[in-house]
């Protein structure tokens, strides 16, 4: 399956429905090749400009995917149009939907332990059945790390499902992700916590609205206001300064995998 990709904010965003995004990772599956998924929104497309580590990772992976209705709205105004937005969180619901359906495995690693615990007890719920091939809580030491990348390879997971904070993440990633083999890779970000029940997700109508933020921000004002006022306001202006001069693909660094070890899914 092909499928186009849009040059957005420096990047290359791919140009694909949440249909193509489940399909993709079952061929990923069924070849045993390996899919790192990432998603982009309007917070990320400011903060990568000035965080390397950030931009770097992004370019690392194998799909990029609009996570915020605002990007999607911004490639229709850049006449660079994504087809729909398409939340990490959804994937992430869709490709558990999957393992369960399929008998495939997965891997759980982040959050607290009372929180991962929590998770897998709903997730058990959800889905009898479903095979949690092992998991580890998110707030391990550097020196820890070689030990829980041996142990989600032994552990066989045809998916691993990382919701743990950058750039812990991007550096977890960087260090070991070749070496999993783990054919889909997705980064979750606070899905956890969600899953679990200890946060709650904006109501459907506020996310076809691009309006999660708000919802977040009502839930928590003192410690987001700025931030998103700040945010929204970059995000705007760079949308502008990207309508009058297209900004250039960043220049991935030195040494940046274009394969993967387990087959390339590079189009």
């Amino acid at each position: 399956m092909s499928a186009s990709r849009q040059l957005l904010f420096g990047v290359y965003l791919d140009a694909m429905t949440m249909e193509d995004v489940v399909a993709r990772c079952r061929a990923a599956l069924a070849s045993r090749s390996r899919i790192l998924l990432g998603v982009l929104n309007a917070a990320k497309v400011v903060k990568m400009r000035k965080d390397p580590l950030l931009r770097n990772s992004l370019m690392e992976c194998d799909l990029l995917l609009a996570d915020g209705q605002s990007v999607v709205w911004a490639s229709r105004l850049l006449r660079r149009p994504l087809p729909e937005r398409i939340a990490g969180i959804d994937v992430f619901d869709r490709l558990l939907a999957l393992a369960h359906r399929e008998g495939r495995s997965i891997y759980l690693l982040g959050a607290h332990a009372t929180v991962l615990k929590r998770l897998e007890e709903r997730l058990r719920r959800r889905f009898p059945g479903l095979r949690i091939a092992g998991s580890h809580h998110g707030y391990f030491e550097t020196s820890e790390s070689a030990r829980i990348a041996a142990e989600i390879r032994q552990s066989g997971a045809d998916m691993l499902f990382l919701g743990i904070t950058s750039p812990k993440k991007e550096i977890f990633l960087g260090t070991f992700g070749r070496s999993l083999d783990v054919p889909i890779l997705h980064g979750v970000g606070g899905s956890f916590d969600i899953m679990a029940g200890l946060t709650k997700r904006a109501p459907p109508r506020w996310q076809q609205w691009g309006m999660e933020w708000a919802y977040r921000l009502l839930q928590e004002p003192r410690r987001l206001l700025w931030r998103y006022a700040a945010t929204n306001t970059a995000f705007i202006l760079l949308t502008a300064r990207e309508l009058i001069a297209p900004a250039r693909a960043f220049e991935p660094p030195r040494g940046l995998h274009t394969g993967s070890p387990l087959g390339s899914v590079r189009r």
